[in-house]
């Protein structure tokens, strides 16, 4: 189990990490899901030793690695680029930590080839030792670049945006490969990413960093349902985050959010007396194949969000620049207190 406990990190006067405590669980599959700036690959620096925190403890199973040089900490680092060799092949890519690691490299070349052509072959790239790295698809490249860290057998692993530079069917087929490695292995995996859908997608564990700070660490399903904060529900791309004062309600205080699928609309003044209500204008619409995506201005200028999917239509023909009322159910809204 890898443990971050009060960790920061700073630069001059900018705060990167603010007393983070982080916790990745054995055998587990961990997103960490940022938006750029967030400090999200300043936390991988750290755990990978590349930096040191200025204040805070770093501990694996126990033990304290902060302090120890990066190559004593048995981590494994993908990084966004993959940070291959262009002038070796893909065995050289794969066999170059062992053959050149600072501690204990490996020097039989039996012991060599057998471990790269059984890290290829965990990746799905059997057969491909031979080829160079510029003669193959980014998704194979991007093999080549994990099955180099698996090669060294490393107690956790950290991607850095891995699929980042991947096309979106790449994406896809990636994540699932990913998701099946990390379990035969049966070792950590520390994904991290700007992606919502990437980050619930590969996560039995997902935190949302913000700030310099962790919002909150949760289960996918529970994440996406019950954000327990502003953050939190703003970096999943589906909550609607509003003033509460909008609703004109005695007890309404703080901020609320409504997630872009919970939300019906209707014309002024047919709302039913039990569901929360505002007033907003209708400015355009998106169509995303299976669902729409409705756009409306509420009186204080925030923007709503609305989906539809189409094959269960709610929402009425809707006519840009008209004024509707966007209404829920009770128990759909979440009350967040204090500020954004």
């Amino acid at each position: 189990m890898l443990t971050l406990n009060q960790v920061s990190r700073r630069y001059g006067g900018s705060t990167a990490l603010d007393g983070v405590d982080f916790v990745v669980p054995e055998n587990t599959y961990m997103s960490l899901l940022g938006a750029s700036g967030s400090g999200k690959t300043t936390l991988l620096r750290l755990i990978a030793g590349f930096e040191e925190p200025d204040q805070g403890t770093i501990s694996f199973n126990g033990e304290r690695i902060d302090g120890q040089p990066s190559h004593l900490r048995d981590i494994g680092f993908v990084f966004q680029n993959f940070a291959l060799f262009p002038h070796l092949t893909v065995s050289e890519n794969v066999a170059f930590g062992l053959r050149h690691r600072a501690h204990a490299p490996v020097t039989n070349e039996t012991e060599i080839k057998d471990r790269t052509e059984a890290a290829l072959e965990l990746v799905g790239l059997s057969g491909f030792g031979h080829r160079g790295v510029s003669a193959i698809s980014g998704g194979q490249r991007q093999r080549v670049a994990l099955a180099r860290t698996l090669v060294c057998e490393p107690k956790i692993v950290l991607l850095d945006e891995p699929l980042g530079a991947l096309d979106a069917n790449l994406r896809s087929r990636m994540c699932d490969e990913l998701k099946a490695i990390r379990e035969r292995l049966g070792v950590s995996f520390l994904h991290v990413t700007g992606s919502e859908t990437e980050a619930l997608t590969m996560g039995d564990k997902v935190s949302v960093l913000a700030n310099g700070r962790i919002m909150q660490s949760d289960t996918p399903d529970n994440l996406f349902s019950h954000p327990v904060n502003a953050e939190s529900a703003r970096h999943l791309n589906a909550w609607n985050i509003l003033d509460a004062e909008l609703f004109d309600r005695d007890a309404a205080r703080g901020l609320i959010a409504v997630r872009f699928d919970q939300i019906d609309v209707s014309p002024t003044g047919t709302v039913p007396a039990d569901r929360p209500s505002l007033s907003a204008t209708y400015l355009t619409g998106e169509f995303n194949g299976p669902t729409a995506l409705s756009f409306f201005r509420a009186s204080d200028g925030t923007l709503l969000q609305v989906v539809d999917h189409l094959s269960q239509p709610r929402l009425p023909e809707l006519v840009e620049g008209q004024t509707y009322d966007l209404h829920f159910a009770a128990d759909a809204l979440r009350q967040f207190h204090g500020a954004a």
